[in-house]
């Protein structure tokens, strides 16, 4: 069968096989958090067709997502550097499979295995200049140019073009007001580039919603293609 996640199918056959003795396969729900901030991290994932966002926290309950990780792949970077606290709160986005791994048999693996390690560290690399550009898309860009944006991040991941998402959970997921994710989607309806109804969002027209974007997506996407191919 085909190695569905991307980092695990880019490692040689016999480090895929050993590491896979220590993989276990899971569901990921909706809503479901995996970690907390400043909690320890007890599990690593590589996600197959399960979505996770990764969200900053402020005051205690604002939240605002700075990345999402999904079959291009993991969640837990922090422990491929050593690092087994969490400084963000990891929320499943989207319910699918994933191996999940112990963090203390992952650090193990990946102190024996280079093919891993190089890997690893190239996938940090991307995701820290995910992490960074979405923080200047939240800064700069206005909040439609940044829905175009989301939505293209996640049918990347997801590999569909219709998903359930709620106001409420775009709104945290953007950081604008319920009212502010309604007149974003209400733009890209208009120009016929999504269907969005009671959370029913349905991708009309890939090319013109990128075409709308802002240059962050394609931005992340080059650094992507660049290291990880």
């Amino acid at each position: 069968m085909p190695i569905e996640n991307k980092l695990l199918a880019a490692l040689p056959r016999k480090d895929y096989q050993r590491l896979l003795t220590g993989l276990e396969p899971v569901t990921l729900t909706f809503g479901e958090i995996l970690y907390e901030p400043g909690k320890t991290i007890q599990h690593v994932y590589f996600p197959n067709d399960a979505l996770v966002s990764l969200l900053s926290l402020a005051d205690g309950h604002l939240a605002l997502e700075v990345g999402m990780v999904g079959h291009e792949g993991m969640v837990g970077a922090p422990v491929a550097l050593g690092i087994n606290i969490s400084p963000v709160r990891a929320l499943v986005q989207g319910t699918g499979t994933s191996l999940r791994m112990t963090s203390a048999r992952f650090r193990k693996e990946l102190d024996a295995c280079p093919p891993l390690q190089r890997v690893l560290y190239r996938y940090v690399h991307v995701l820290m200049a995910q992490v960074t550009q979405t923080a200047a898309c939240n800064r700069f860009h206005v909040v439609e140019k940044r829905l175009a944006r989301w939505l293209l991040m996640t049918i990347d991941r997801v590999g569909k073009n219709q998903f359930l998402l709620t106001q409420e959970f775009l709104s945290h997921m953007l950081g604008v007001r319920r009212v502010g994710v309604t007149k974003a989607a209400g733009i890209l309806q208009k120009r016929k580039l999504i269907s969005y109804s009671r959370g029913n969002i349905t991708i009309l027209d890939r090319a013109g919603l990128e075409a709308f974007s802002c240059g962050c997506y394609r931005a992340v996407k080059d650094t992507y293609e660049h290291i990880l191919g």
